[in-house]
């Protein structure tokens, strides 16, 4: 079990959220960041969609009322009992010990998983937390937590690489998407800007959906409402204003805005990371290559949860001056 002694911001329960829920009108939810939560699980031995810890910006405090494995992901500082320790890490703590996670330095989010992972309410099959439909609800200085169980021997000390770890540092983005559905209700110049301006992330964004600020983008005649159709996370929608808003985890299952076109799946995790502020450009993929982007993306996941395991090797390579990491093994 572990007891929460600070909780300076949102801090909730994800997991990979509801799957086969959006046609009764109930989001996927789950983590923000599937990309670093995944590997969150994976640095202490757990499936990748093991429930665990997500903040916002700034980590909590953590008490260990017993022996624990635990793993903290995210640019951020870690103590344990006053002591720096590495994130992107698994570490042993024992009872008694105190973990401070502290802000991080850049992202939006980040995680805290343990073997095991966190023993939990499942509501509509996910422990997931949507606190807009009472699924669950922010998690609050005092609560306790109990940790599944787990054989903790052999989960502590993976370590993964710096060159390894996503990178979200920088003021700007490019995220990839696939233009439509709905391009009838943009004109040409409209979809130009598009995918030629730069947009802002706005303090107004949230889990649900992140609102863009910059040039208005066109719409044609056929105007910004349609009749209301499904929606799914990285639907960017363009209301009257002409200003877009990329849904995310949280967002609702359907609208009534024509949408202009959606983030790449392998993309989501980069535009959620994205802080107010943040600047972002749009390129335009097709439906084939947004599936080899995230193939691709798979096999590095699988790639690095065999690195932690031990089961491959990594080696830095340099192809015309530019470093790579590649991976020597068999992944199971």
């Amino acid at each position: 079990m572990i007891e929460l002694l600070r909780v300076p911001s949102l801090l909730t329960i994800q997991d990979a959220g509801r799957k086969g829920y959006r046609k009764l009108g109930v989001p996927v939810s789950g983590y923000m960041d599937d990309y670093s939560a995944r590997i969150a699980n994976y640095l202490v031995g757990n499936p990748g969609n093991t429930p665990l810890l997500e903040f916002l910006i700034a980590g909590p405090s953590v008490r260990f009322n017993a022996s624990a494995v635990f793993a903290v992901v995210g640019d951020v500082e870690v103590r344990l009992n006053g002591v720096p320790i590495e994130p992107w890490t698994s570490h042993w703590a024992k009872r008694g010990d105190i973990l401070e996670v502290g802000t991080l330095k850049s992202g939006l989010y980040g995680y805290i998983a343990f073997a095991g992972g966190i023993k939990c309410e499942r509501l509509l099959e996910s422990c997931s937390t949507y606190p807009r439909a009472n699924l669950g609800r922010p998690l609050r200085t005092g609560d306790r937590l109990s940790l599944g169980h787990a054989l903790l021997t052999g989960r502590e000390g993976r370590y993964l690489p710096p060159e390894l770890r996503p990178d979200y540092s920088g003021n700007k983005r490019e995220i990839r998407v696939v233009l439509g559905p709905n391009l009838e209700h943009f004109t040409e110049k409209g979809i130009e800007t598009f995918l030629s301006e730069t947009y802002t992330v706005t303090p107004e964004s949230d889990r649900m959906g992140y609102r863009l600020e910059g040039p208005a983008i066109e719409h044609s005649k056929a105007g910004a409402d349609i009749v209301t159709e499904p929606l799914l996370p990285g639907a960017v929608q363009v209301p009257a204003n002409g200003k877009p808003i990329v849904m995310m985890r949280d967002a609702q299952t359907t609208g009534g805005y024509a949408k202009i076109a959606t983030v790449v799946s392998a993309d989501l995790h980069l535009l959620a990371q994205s802080r107010p502020g943040m600047k972002v450009r749009f390129r335009a993929v097709g439906v084939e290559e947004a599936q080899e982007i995230l193939g691709r993306l798979e096999k590095r996941m699988e790639a690095i949860r065999a690195f932690l395991e031990g089961k491959m090797r990594a080696y830095k390579v340099k192809v015309g001056g530019k470093e790579f990491t590649a991976f020597a093994g068999k992944v199971k």
